[in-house]
């Protein structure tokens, strides 16, 4: 008897809880970016996030919500890529050629 109010316990616990958690919210309007260019495993930055290496996000784009973000791309041996976008909800993809410039020796 014990174990079926054990059980009858934490399945209350358990409904409470549901019922305590905010609902979850849909995301908003974005905007696509792809960035595509060289070296391929540069690491890409937006608004000071790593997102991975400049294939992969050439491969997967960026969703970006409506507002002003800042790019960087960096690479050791190379000057990082700096570039400022503003993204409108709705609009057309976004694509960017990205190639890094070497440090002089």
């Amino acid at each position: 008897m014990d174990r079926i109010r054990i059980a009858a316990l934490a399945i209350a616990g358990a409904v409470a809880a549901a019922a305590c958690t905010p609902p979850a919210t849909a995301p908003g309007p974005t905007m696509s970016l792809r960035l595509l260019g060289s070296p391929a495993d540069a690491t890409v930055i937006v608004d000071d996030q790593a997102l991975g290496t400049l294939d992969f996000v050439a491969a997967h784009g960026v969703a970006l919500p409506p507002g002003v973000h800042h790019l960087t791309v960096k690479a050791p041996g190379y000057f990082p890529w700096d570039h400022e976008v503003t993204a409108a909800a709705g609009a057309p993809l976004l694509r960017l050629q990205v190639t890094l410039t070497p440090l002089p020796d």
